[in-house]
């Protein structure tokens, strides 16, 4: 507890963490609306269940809005716009304006195959992550 208390990297590094934990649970809470996040079944199984299906939602909706903001960083590139990656930093992936959870859903899509996932982005992260380390007390010599 000393060590938090007197260390500003630390306590930098852990309210990171946790704002990211919170972001992620808020917005797995929002996915799962149904019933108000209620599980109502006493069945350990069901409720394991609900659980884990809530988690898998929540993870295939990050892992779009990724694709997509992916998608948009390629297309800013290619238009010729410098892409920072400080900027990038400040995206997040828990967007939830484009997701209309009471619409109307089509299945005739769902045997279209889609594109290879190219991971690639032609943005160069070492800066940043030298930036992390060094803010993380990792640079210094104890």
């Amino acid at each position: 507890m000393l060590r938090y208390l007197s260390d500003p990297a630390l306590r930098r590094r852990v309210t990171a963490a946790t704002n990211k934990t919170e972001a992620f649970n808020g917005f797995s809470q929002w996915i799962g609306f149904g019933n108000r996040g209620v599980i109502a079944d006493n069945d350990p199984v069901e409720q394991e269940k609900a659980m884990k299906f809530n988690a898998l939602l929540t993870n295939t909706v990050i892992f779009h809005n990724a694709l997509d903001i992916a998608e948009i960083v390629r297309q800013l590139l290619e238009e010729g716009w410098t892409i920072e990656p400080e900027d990038l930093a400040h995206i997040s992936p828990y967007l939830t304006e484009h997701i209309n959870r009471f619409g109307e859903y089509s299945t005739h899509e769902l045997g279209i195959h889609p594109e290879a996932y190219d991971p690639k982005l032609d943005v160069d992260f070492t800066s940043l992550h030298n930036q992390d380390l060094a803010a993380a007390g990792f640079g210094q010599v104890a």
